[in-house]
């Protein structure tokens, strides 16, 4: 008796979890991958040290998806961290836990972690074709049947699409799975860039280029209603804010200046240490410790140097002005300044610079305990192309080996019990 034939379209972290873990049951799979080499995208991951996963508890992970986390659900119970640990041990990838759970291969080396999960793909019995690209997937009444591409039609008992979102383009993610998904019939959630560097009006991200802040809270307000907060670093790259903090709170900014909100506010407390009675306390100190040295210099015990003149020209303080003539209303307006430093959102970057993309296939057509379509039998869709996106911090890379693992176990399973 012939092994059944599955076919996964594109070899990224999902394309090739789904692989292994089907032909590991008895499949025949074929990875079909556009580009030259597979895992174009994994190579450049987390800045090429590859955030692989994170400790916390599915819960959490959860939560960390917002609105369509709960979809995740039985994905994160069927395969999860402690799996995604296992397999990459198993492979010969020595992993190390860091700060916030996050999870990262010990040598940081993310064209290592690539190389061996294809490695790994390949020892499961997949066959992967590199610069194939899909033209077409054939399906008869409501049944898929067939992959059409640019060499060769490939006949397939089920197909599993994971060719990715759209950020990075370069990587080989294009959205084209998207087109395929909508021709199967599926809506698609309009597309955003998600985890993404912000635009600011004015010149002040370019004054402060290459400035990284540390222990920072920032707070967003969107049209004076605040709408997110978070604790951490940020900087500043290229005329726009970057960094952790930034990336996390995009997801929602984005959608915001997406729905003609007119005034987003970004605001940093440079000092979140000191509560405003504290912070009153050490700038009088300061200023009584240095009567005949001016401001501009005592204020370099408080603030980055980049940062010092922009304080002062937005407290209206001469930056020549000795401690001994600060005022008391200087020295309040400093204390509001260094809490409340604001900019104003004016855009956010395009998909090339994104590290994932929003949303995608929509989670209500998709069966969650099999990531099986629910209007063509034999179809299963994961990774990046489902409408499901979380926060930094390897939250989204262990989605992509969830749901890909589980369409690979589904789409396997259902045929060889049938």
């Amino acid at each position: 008796m012939s092994k059944p034939k599955i076919i996964v379209i594109g070899a990224g972290p999902s394309g090739m979890f789904a692989a292994g873990e089907a032909a590991k049951m008895g499949a025949d799979v074929t990875i079909l991958e556009k580009k030259r080499l597979p895992g174009i995208k994994l190579r450049i991951t987390g800045k090429g040290r590859c955030n692989l996963t994170n400790i916390a508890p599915i819960p959490q992970f959860i939560e960390r998806f917002g609105k369509n986390g709960k979809f995740l659900r039985q994905a994160f119970h069927s395969f999860f961290s402690q799996d995604v640990a296992r397999i990459f041990t198993e492979m010969g990838v020595d992993i190390q836990t860091e700060r916030g759970g996050r999870v990262f291969p010990n040598g940081n080396d993310a064209p290592a972690v690539a190389d061996a999960l294809v490695e790994w793909t390949k020892q499961q019995g997949v066959k992967i074709i590199t610069e194939a690209s899909v033209i077409e997937l054939l399906i008869d009444g409501n049944k898929i049947v067939s992959v059409k591409t640019d060499k060769k039609i490939f006949n397939a008992d089920r197909v599993i699409l994971a060719t990715g979102g759209a950020s990075y383009p370069v990587t080989g993610s294009t959205g084209d799975g998207y087109k395929f998904a909508k021709l199967m019939g599926h809506s698609i959630i309009p597309i955003r860039p998600a985890l993404v560097p912000l635009e600011v009006k004015g010149d002040i991200a370019e004054r402060l280029d290459k400035l990284h802040l540390k222990n920072i809270n920032a707070r967003v307000f969107a049209d004076g209603k605040k709408t997110g907060e978070k604790f951490g670093e940020l900087f500043f790259r290229s005329k726009t804010l970057a960094g952790p903090i930034i990336l996390s709170l995009s997801r929602n900014i984005v959608d915001q200046i997406n729905d003609k909100v007119k005034n987003i506010i970004f605001t940093i407390d440079l000092k979140p240490a000191l509560d405003h009675k504290q912070l009153d306390a050490r700038l009088l100190r300061e200023f009584q410790a240095n009567t005949k040295v001016p401001i501009n210099i005592i204020l370099q015990k408080l603030l980055p140097m980049q940062l010092i003149q922009i304080c002062l020209d937005e407290t209206n303080i001469p930056d020549d002005l000795p401690g001994s003539q600060i005022t008391a209303d200087d020295r309040k307006n400093l204390r509001l300044w260094l809490k409340d430093f604001k900019m104003e959102i004016k855009g956010y970057r395009p998909f090339k610079e994104a590290i994932i993309t929003q949303g995608g296939v929509n989670t209500k057509e998709i069966f969650p305990k099999t990531m099986e379509s629910k209007f063509v039998s034999g179809l299963y869709i994961a990774g990046e192309l489902l409408d499901v996106n979380g926060d930094t911090g390897g939250y989204n890379l262990q989605a992509s080996f969830s749901t890909g693992w589980l369409a690979g176990h589904s789409a396997a399973l259902s045929c060889l019990t049938t």
